[in-house]
């Protein structure tokens, strides 16, 4: 069984995002977790958007990288730049991928524009991690 790890700043909206299509997409062939540099917790317009999407994430909870320390990894997936840029060691022999996706929660306007920039950080986080699990997770 692969393990997982997808890392960001705050763990609260891309890593989630990706969290919840990774383990639609994966099922049963793989662990997968997130964590963040920071614990910020669960943005519920992330919530709200994966709900659109059938997936449900509102038991997801905001966990700190260092919580997962123990866990051999096979990949780690950072999903913006500070993180890839701020993370501290890690230790891990695991593949890194990494993919700076636009930060949802720093979108401004109307509360619709908002969530049409969740819906549009979300599509590009479903086709990557669909993406993702048909090239590495796929048995």
């Amino acid at each position: 069984m692969k393990n997982v790890l997808v890392l960001c700043t705050g763990n609260s909206c891309r890593s989630q995002l990706a969290e919840g299509f990774l383990r639609h997409f994966a099922g049963n062939n793989a662990n997968i977790y997130s964590a963040g540099i920071e614990v910020h917790g669960l943005n519920p317009k992330a919530v709200k958007v994966m709900a659109e999407s059938g997936i449900d994430i509102s038991g997801h909870t905001s966990n700190h990288v260092d919580e997962y320390a123990d866990i051999k990894f096979d990949y780690v997936i950072t999903v913006c730049d500070n993180a890839k840029e701020s993370c501290p060691f890690f230790p891990t022999q695991a593949q890194k991928l990494h993919y700076d996706f636009p930060d949802p929660a720093k979108a401004t306007g109307t509360e619709e524009e908002i969530m049409n920039e969740f819906r549009r950080v979300s599509d590009m986080i479903k086709t990557y991690s669909f993406d993702f699990v048909k090239g590495h997770l796929s048995y």
